[in-house]
């Protein structure tokens, strides 16, 4: 007797267990894998991550992150160009464009004239590192430093480029990189949060919004406290007039109970993160103020990070304070340093910004270095893009001009933290247009970051709306080539 044919709903069934099957096999597999991997410990005290331990050694520990807003001219910085200045008022070849679309800005020139750089280049310490006339105190220390002259991303506009930059999406409501890290890591201390931010103050530019540091999907507890200048560094850790530190606790306490009792009734991880948050404040109540003091900072290190040191809020002032709080256990420091975003005006502005910070970020690694810090923080300094080889706009030769943007090569420099000393890495072409060696795409940046933290870029992730996310997306490779 020949068996009967299956129905469509028994195929459909057995059809659907065996896709089952294959997840379930999958899933197995790579917590199996993660298991055994996880088997470098993670420092004594450390509370609040998910991970249970580094996926690979890690060589850094702190990260202090100087983010230049606006997008630096590395044509006029780091990346020389000697063809520039032969062809200097000359049309950009098509063949170098090759069909790039440009910013509304410039895409409408009838004319695209390349534009040299209008300062010096010269090559510094043993590494040979091209280092422009405006940065000469970076330029002293470029044996610490890694050039990385081969950067490149997929947004050509500021607000995506820099979203990008602190979050892996140009979209925003991704998590930002410290909140990463302190979901994964955690915190080694309970009186100072993990991830800090600092803004240079009375800057021009592009605007800054909070979801470039915030938690976006993880809960917000992961999220940068912003530390401002002023008397009150932190807003509302201070007690108001006629409330005594007494009356603050009994105060928290009674709202703990009450969100506890909220939480037994309704589980939100967000009343948990709630609790957290005011707790840390009031920690925060007497870490703040000794962080931010400078009064026990020696003369001579304040000299070295230049004039600006002693006015709070300054770059200059933040990067003492960056240190400060490396000291203190902080695991992810931000800067933010707006107004490089020269269209017009950059023999001017460029002058400007390189006063401004020049001198304090070489400082800052001159001074981990000094304290035997540099060997265990990772210092990156860099924007969201480069500027283009030819002048927006109008252009004279010897006057004043300007650069528009340029996702397709720029430069940033690492220090510290596992990154190989006096190396230049990657190469743009004679014009300084397009990359034609070891190109390093965003996503390679921060699996490299979290490679020197002790974490696999693929294997830090969170499960959103049926989804398991990631900083890099779905894609990134650690660059070997910049590693010590």
């Amino acid at each position: 007797m020949m068996p009967a044919s299956p129905n469509r709903r028994d195929w459909l069934r057995s059809f659907g267990l065996g896709f089952g099957g294959i997840a379930l096999a999958d899933i197995v597999a790579r917590d199996a894998a993660a298991g055994a991997a996880d088997d470098v410990a993670l420092p004594a005290g450390s509370h609040g991550g998910v991970l249970d331990g580094f996926h690979v050694p890690p060589r850094a520990k702190r990260v202090i992150y100087l983010f230049q807003s606006g997008g630096p001219s590395q044509l006029d910085l780091f990346d020389h160009k000697p063809l520039l200045g032969e062809k200097d008022g000359e049309q950009l070849p098509d063949s170098v464009r090759g069909g790039q679309r440009l910013t509304g800005m410039s895409g409408n020139q009838s004319s695209i004239p390349l534009a040299a750089s209008p300062y010096a280049f010269a090559r510094h310490g043993d590494s040979g590192a091209w280092v422009s006339e405006l940065l000469p105190h970076t330029a002293a220390i470029a044996d610490k430093l890694c050039f990385v002259r081969s950067m490149y991303t997929e947004s050509i506009n500021h607000g995506p480029g820099v979203t990008f930059m602190q979050s892996g999406s140009q979209i925003p409501g991704r998590p930002s990189i410290g909140a990463w890290l302190d979901y994964g890591l955690g915190t080694v201390q309970d009186d100072l949060p993990s991830f800090v931010v600092l803004i240079t103050k009375n800057k021009g530019g592009q605007p800054l919004m909070s979801h470039l540091w915030g938690a976006g999907f993880l809960p917000t507890k992961h999220q940068a406290v912003r530390f401002r200048s002023g008397a009150d560094p932190v807003l509302y850790v201070s007690n108001p007039p006629g409330v005594s530190a007494a009356n603050r606790r009994q105060v928290l306490d009674g709202l703990r109970d009450l969100h506890e009792h909220e939480f037994a009734t309704t589980p939100d991880a967000e009343i948990q993160a709630r609790i957290a948050n005011y707790e840390m404040a009031f920690r925060m109540q007497s870490s703040v103020p000794d962080v931010t003091n400078l009064a026990d900072e020696p003369e001579h290190v304040l000299d070295m990070y230049g004039p600006d040191a002693r006015d709070p809020g300054t770059f200059a002032a933040n990067c003492l304070l960056a240190r400060r709080l490396a000291e203190r256990g902080v695991r992810f420091i931000q800067l933010y340093h707006q107004d490089w975003d020269h269209h017009g005006g950059l023999k001017k502005g460029i002058v400007s910004e390189c006063r401004q910070t020049d001198q304090p970020a070489a400082a800052l690694v001159q001074d981990l270095a000094q304290r035997g810090m540099l060997d265990d923080t990772l210092v990156v300094w860099g924007g969201e893009f480069g500027r283009t080889n030819y002048c927006q706009g109008l252009y004279k030769p010897g006057q004043e001009f300007g650069r528009d943007h340029h996702p397709r090569c720029f430069t940033v420099w690492m220090a510290g933290g596992g990154i190989r000393p006096g190396t230049t890495y990657g190469e743009t072409c004679e014009f300084g247009y397009n990359i034609v060696r070891d190109g390093v795409h965003v996503h390679d940046f921060h699996a490299t970051m979290l490679h020197l933290l002790g974490i696999d870029h693929e294997r830090l992730t969170y499960k959103f709306q049926g989804r398991r996310y990631r900083l890099t997306d779905v894609h990134g490779r650690v660059v070997e080539g910049i590693l010590a």
